[in-house]
């Protein structure tokens, strides 16, 4: 896949993604294509998607686009140490099980102060993924256990 931005409108178009048996690929948007292997046991399509321990060609930006999960209880609140500018801003949050359903989301604007988003979730899934993109640094996801 040539153009990233592309992916990312097309897999924010069907569900995000697909997360299984801890793996992280962006349903059959991604067939043939490459990817990498993470410490958070996540394989994720080079240049498409982004972590902490795989940030790519954004490894000075992890502080500010990596989502920071917590949790407490049935309460998740994710936010991005991230500027909100019309220019540069975080555009949504999501929360997403292993099987790639999309359970929880917050879509910001630019006018928003700050990107943080709280949620109050029951699930059977002992793992979930927050994902945080960013208009002009895209998608991150973080593992989280609840």
């Amino acid at each position: 896949m040539s153009n990233r931005r592309e992916f990312i409108k097309k897999a924010s178009g069907i569900g995000l993604a697909s997360i299984g048996a801890g793996t992280l690929t962006a349903c059959s948007v991604l067939e043939g294509e490459k990817s990498v292997s993470t410490n958070a046991g996540l394989n994720l399509p080079n240049g498409i998607v982004f972590t902490r321990e795989n940030p790519g060609m954004w490894a000075k930006k992890v502080g500010g686009h990596a989502p920071v999960v917590t949790v407490n209880g049935t309460k998740i609140k994710i936010e991005t140490q991230h500027g909100m500018s019309k220019k540069h801003f975080i555009v949504r949050h999501t929360i997403v099980t292993p099987n790639g359903e999309v359970i929880a989301s917050k879509t910001f604007s630019p006018d928003d102060l700050e990107a943080v988003s709280e949620y109050e979730i029951t699930t059977n899934h002992k793992t979930l993924y927050a994902t945080s993109f960013c208009n002009k640094h895209d998608m991150w996801v973080e593992k989280f256990s609840v």
